[in-house]
């Protein structure tokens, strides 16, 4: 298998963090977005959206951060990380969908102002981020991961959520009012295998 990713994109740190967790052989290859190289014909044949990351295995190409999630579950067999019961992987693809939502909106948007130079209303995106994290914050007082599953292990949408969320002060958005998010985050920190998110020295980490 191979990740084509680039170590500031929390999509791409996502399915990094996965292959680790899972601790599945792999290479990676940095695509150079300065460069525009993710629009490059090249590249276009492998996700025609020009996005990052992707996943190839043999001559299987799968595109899109969650799927890749979703795909790397199944490959590995440890149904533990998306569950096969209905409601409960109805469940886990609540938090994917408020992955490629209110966090894509709220709290990976106001980093994009402050990492990438992106044009966002600045006070609107970091105002969605602190109200998806309230609601999260209140989803964790009963249980120690996202999906209410009853299960003390992690699934795949803690590692979708992760990524932006622990990245957020660096688009100005404070987690120290969070006392169960900060606690979640330092258990998905503490499973074997996790590799951290570059950080860079924007907004509250300037």
């Amino acid at each position: 298998m191979k990740l084509y990713h680039h170590p500031l994109s929390g999509h791409s740190h996502r399915a990094r963090l996965f292959l680790h967790l899972l601790a599945l052989d792999h290479e990676e290859e940095v695509v150079d977005l300065a460069a525009n190289a993710h629009k490059s014909p090249q590249f276009l044949r492998l996700n025609r959206f020009g996005q990052i990351p992707v996943l190839t295995d043999g001559n299987h190409v799968i595109a899109d951060s969650n799927a890749i999630l979703v795909y790397l579950t199944k490959k590995s067999g440890d149904a533990r990380w998306l569950p096969e019961t209905p409601l409960e992987a109805a469940q886990v693809q609540r938090w994917l969908s408020v992955a490629a939502g209110q966090i894509a909106y709220g709290a990976c948007a106001a980093r994009l102002v402050t990492v990438f130079g992106r044009k966002f209303d600045t006070e609107e995106v970091i105002g969605r981020a602190h109200a998806s994290l309230e609601v999260i914050d209140e989803e964790l007082q009963s249980r120690d991961w996202i999906a209410d599953i009853g299960s003390s292990h992690p699934t795949i949408a803690d590692v979708a959520l992760y990524s932006y969320i622990s990245s957020a002060p660096e688009g100005n958005v404070d987690l120290s009012g969070y006392r169960h998010v900060n606690a979640w985050l330092a258990r998905v920190e503490a499973l074997p295998g996790f590799i951290e998110f570059q950080k860079t020295a924007a907004g509250l980490r300037a």
